[in-house]
């Protein structure tokens, strides 16, 4: 039933990620071609080049957006050339999926994450990487050096002892807070703060006349956007998506608390129109100095560090993810490169991968860009590296990636794994589900009892027709 369900996943999941986007209305039909072309023009092109040309579907982050652009050193290398395709993440996560459930092909490289990866494996989705490890000298395994990756992420990258994607950057997720805001009030940060405290902190901050929001959190509609953070956020007030019978608590007093919660920080301190605010939004509130805090990826502290006004960038630290009931609520998570199975460039996309998650690849970004921009939270070695140690969100990022509690995420035990998501296949709909509804809740399109009784409603569904419920 379990494995149907993920063909049924590719059927549907075109239907739910533009669900995912209710309330700001429908594309016109130009708008969706438009975004397909890309896809389309990037295959073309593949097919009329002489030699090899990887074709890369990627997210829009910055981390990649430097990958893409440091790429033209692996074709002077190799000779191979490289196509990205760039998408918004819930865009990509719709154009991925669909392609490598029906095999089609399109892409070469895939980027996916730790929730992705076991399902995809278990449905040969992608392959395994172990035969192309062992293809490799004892030289080039030296120097790749396996053993360097953190644990944690490549186990959630493997399947049945075998790998089958790699890290490219490695995050939990942290508050990021201004300092000189903080102390000019007379506050004072914790090291693990509570969510209670957090919302005094915003509350105290909020100054709309200033143009600073108390905080920025994601509100945008998505598995992967919202409910990245609304995840962690379950779990610290000792509510859980489902009991260890696989009966759905969306119906208990601690789940409406949290709903209620999160409506309340971000009507009373958030940021204006949170329910079209996604990673990049919060990005560009904290990076330009427009809030006071940020909860969201330990990935962007380098992103900041070397982007904004050193006025800004300088006055920025950081805490740990807010507890409640829970502490070591912060995710974890690894945006990482897979192979399609359905590629016939497989040789050639294996040289991609370690190339663009080797030792080598870490000092070409410093060199080109600076140590605060290396992709982070993948390698052991970085965080002992005297040029990376020292910076000032080094130490946070690697305290916060231990502390994630990713076996145990809830208060009361669980059936499942995931801090920020469940690890079973059904969650991507779910999940994104949840999210719109959590959406309606924010902008008053349902009050919190109307969605939480149709998230109990989505949720019982998942763990019947999955074959879940005892």
């Amino acid at each position: 039933m379990k494995k149907i369900f993920m063909w049924l996943i590719v059927l549907v999941i075109s239907i739910s990620m533009v669900a995912a986007f209710p309330l700001y209305g429908c594309k016109a039909e130009e708008e969706v071609a438009e975004e397909v072309a890309p896809v389309e023009e990037a295959a073309e092109e593949a097919e009329t080049t002489e030699g090899v040309t990887l074709i890369i579907a990627s997210v829009n982050n910055p981390d990649m957006l430097v990958m893409e652009e440091l790429g033209t050193k692996f074709t002077d290398e190799t000779g191979i050339k490289l196509n990205f395709v760039i998408l918004p993440e819930n865009e990509l996560r719709q154009k991925v999926t669909e392609d490598v459930g029906l095999g089609a092909g399109k892409f070469d490289i895939v980027t996916i994450g730790t929730y992705d990866t076991p399902f995809w494996a278990a449905n040969n989705w992608i392959v395994s990487l172990e035969p192309y490890f062992k293809g490799m000298s004892d030289e080039e395994l030296a120097a790749y050096d396996r053993s360097d990756f953190i644990a944690p992420i490549i186990s959630a990258l493997s399947l049945n002892g075998e790998q089958y994607a790699i890290p490219f950057y490695g995050e939990s997720s942290m508050v990021f807070y201004r300092k000189d805001l903080f102390e000019a009030a007379g506050l004072v940060m914790p090291n693990a703060p509570t969510w209670q405290e957090i919302y005094d902190f915003a509350v105290e901050l909020n100054d709309p006349e200033e143009g600073i929001v108390g905080i920025a959190l994601r509100g945008l509609p998505g598995w992967g956007e919202n409910m990245a953070v609304f995840g962690t956020m379950i779990n610290a007030f000792g509510a859980r998506w489902f009991d260890m019978d696989w009966n759905p608590q969306f119906n208990t007093p601690e789940m409406k608390e949290v709903w209620e919660f999160y409506k309340k920080i971000q009507d009373d301190a958030g940021l204006p129109g949170a329910s079209t605010a996604g990673f990049t939004e919060g990005l560009n509130f904290m990076s330009t100095g427009k809030a006071a805090m940020w909860y969201d990826a330990t990935v962007a502290a380098g992103i900041i560090k070397a982007a904004a006004d050193p006025a800004i960038g300088d006055n920025i630290s950081y805490a740990l993810a807010p507890s409640y009931k829970k502490e070591n609520t912060g995710w974890l998570w690894a945006w990482s490169l897979a192979i399609e199975a359905a590629s016939k460039n497989q040789d050639a996309a294996f040289k991609f991968l370690t190339w663009a998650s080797s030792k080598d690849y870490q000092e070409l970004v410093a060199s080109e860009k600076g140590w605060e921009l290396v992709p982070p939270g993948t390698r052991e070695s970085l965080y002992l590296n005297p040029n990376y140690k020292d910076l000032p969100f080094a130490a946070r990022t690697i305290e916060a990636m231990k502390n994630s509690d990713y076996d145990e995420p809830t208060v009361d035990p669980v059936p499942y794994k995931g801090v920020q998501y469940v690890s079973i296949p059904e969650f991507q709909d779910l999940g994104t589900k949840v999210a719109q509804l959590l959406a309606a809740y924010l902008t008053g399109q349902k009050t919190v009892d109307e969605a939480l009784e149709e998230a109990q409603a989505d949720a019982l569904e998942v763990a019947t027709d999955g074959g879940y419920l005892k």
